[in-house]
């Protein structure tokens, strides 16, 4: 079934109506709120001129925890495939191969 959602989120004081597939909502709801309490975050602790800038921050913020996050992954794997080379040299050598 293709049923559509009609939902509405509020972010930083702007009304966003969507129309989105069901199993999206819980996601966009999390993440509209996530916004929100950034955006909160940002207008109590800086002197902001408008919502733009606070959105902007936000924007930057998300962002670099996504890219931050790729950037660890990548390290993790390579850290990992040194364990493996290391490990699968020390059982060649261990058998005789």
């Amino acid at each position: 079934m293709d049923e559509k959602l009609k939902i509405k989120l509020s972010i930083a004081d702007r009304v966003y109506p969507l129309t989105i597939d069901p199993r999206q909502e819980e996601g966009l709801r999390k993440a509209a709120k996530n916004i929100e309490n950034l955006v909160k975050k940002f207008e109590q602790n800086y002197a902001v001129r408008d919502k733009q800038d606070v959105l902007a921050m936000c924007a930057l913020q998300f962002a670099s925890k996504i890219e931050q996050g790729g950037i660890d992954q990548s390290e993790n794997a390579e850290a990992a495939m040194q364990r493996l080379k290391a490990l699968d040299e020390l059982l060649h050598s261990k058998l005789g191969e």
